[in-house]
């Protein structure tokens, strides 16, 4: 089997010999190093073999010497399909540039599909996907993945709730969801207002519903601020509740924050590379050695390459490498204690409405332990304290 693909790979050829002394020119050629296999007798002066590509070279020089005629009936190898191969080169480089071309055709973005947009909303997403290169016309290759689209539409336009982005194909379809679309009215039942948590009263605004309390009172969890129950006797009207009720509470926070801080950033140096993955094999086209950076971050983009609809397994990585600095942030102790004020600040605003105001902060303790600043604060604050209670059945009959 090993000399077969040997031959095949040099080349074989089938000879036909006629005429006297055929014996006599076999002996011949074997005396002289002439490899033949496959000897078949046809009639009594005619016959057939086989022998190497480098050895039918020389069989003429032999013949010349004998009776015998040869003539060449089969070539098979690798030699003589390089041949045809030559003959059709122009086929070949006509299918292999369609090939190519056709590739090319199938990873280009051909169509750009909005769903679920205001024409202004729309022509802003248009707009921004024409910032990053995501265009009609362009290489999906040097496109950002889709979830780097995505994420990159809903920071830079504010009004978008969501987007989903997906690519089919040559076309890249967004399905958007909009903010700040109409707020169905309201529809509310008779209700009272009350206090939320324990509180001094400051201000009050009632738009309906009878107030129970004055400004300067102090209330606790649960007491009835505005009544929904209007009249008395036999003139008895119930009501839903509406209004605000701005009352002075009361938090304690307590914040630890280390003196030193260790974290990383990026310095601006970053090496880019560009490779091709055939299965789980990596080539890699530009870009080639490793980084000088001592410390880095690596960033890796894929994009599957596309056959008209279908996914080939071959996919263009872009793989980016960005040097990273470890740096120490020291704090003095009146630096620290600042920041771990406005992180007090911060904490206490993700748990309030944002219409709260922090009117006033007292820091209650302090301490260093541990290289960290210990702080205990006290908070004073003005917000809102109604919210709604259903007035139950029992209290309408």
């Amino acid at each position: 089997m090993k000399n077969q693909w040997i031959e095949f790979l040099f080349g074989r050829v089938t000879v036909k010999v006629s005429g006297r002394g055929i014996e006599r020119f076999l002996n011949t050629l074997t005396r002289n190093g002439l490899y033949i296999w496959n000897v078949k007798r046809h009639g009594t002066e005619t016959i057939t073999f086989k022998m190497r590509l480098q050895d039918a070279k020389r069989i003429r020089h032999f013949s010349r010497k004998s009776e015998c005629k040869i003539s060449f009936l089969q070539r098979k190898g690798v030699p003589f399909l390089q041949k045809r191969l030559l003959k059709n080169s122009g086929f070949l480089i006509g299918a292999f540039v369609f090939f190519m071309i056709i590739l090319l055709l199938s990873n280009v973005i051909w169509g750009i599909e909005i769903s679920g947009a205001k024409p202004q909303t729309e022509y802003q997403i248009r707009k921004e996907l024409d910032k990053m290169g995501v265009k009609i016309g362009k290489l999906q290759f040097f496109v950002d993945n889709v979830e780097s689209i995505q994420r990159k539409l809903t920071n830079n336009i504010q009004n978008l709730t969501w987007v989903g982005v997906d690519l089919n194909g040559t076309t890249y379809h967004f399905q958007v969801v909009e903010k700040n679309e109409p707020k169905k009215p309201e529809v509310l039942t008779p209700r009272n207002l009350i206090a939320k948590k324990k509180a001094h009263i400051v201000d009050m605004y009632v738009e309906k519903g009878q107030p129970l309390v004055n400004r300067l009172d102090y209330v606790e969890q649960g007491q009835t601020l505005v009544s929904g129950q209007i009249g008395s006797g036999d003139h008895i009207e119930y009501v839903a509740a509406k209004g605000e009720v701005w009352g002075e509470t009361w938090y304690t926070s307590r914040v630890n924050l280390p003196l030193q801080t260790d974290f990383k950033v990026f310095s601006g140096e970053e090496k880019r590379k560009q490779s091709l993955l055939i299965g789980q094999l990596d080539i890699p086209i530009w870009g080639f050695g490793k980084p000088k950076f001592k410390k880095f971050e690596t960033e890796r983009n894929e994009h599957k390459i596309h056959f008209l609809k279908w996914n080939l397994p071959i996919s263009y990585v872009e793989t980016t490498i960005r040097e990273r600095e470890d740096i120490q942030r020291t704090y003095t102790n009146k630096e620290a204690e600042e920041q771990a004020l406005e992180l007090a600040r911060k904490e206490i605003k993700s748990k309030l409405d944002e219409d709260a105001i922090i009117k006033d902060e007292k820091i209650l303790h302090k301490a260093i332990e541990n290289g960290k600043v210990i702080l205990d604060i006290h908070f004073k604050i003005y917000e809102n304290i109604a919210v709604g209670q259903p007035i139950s059945k029992e209290t309408h009959e």
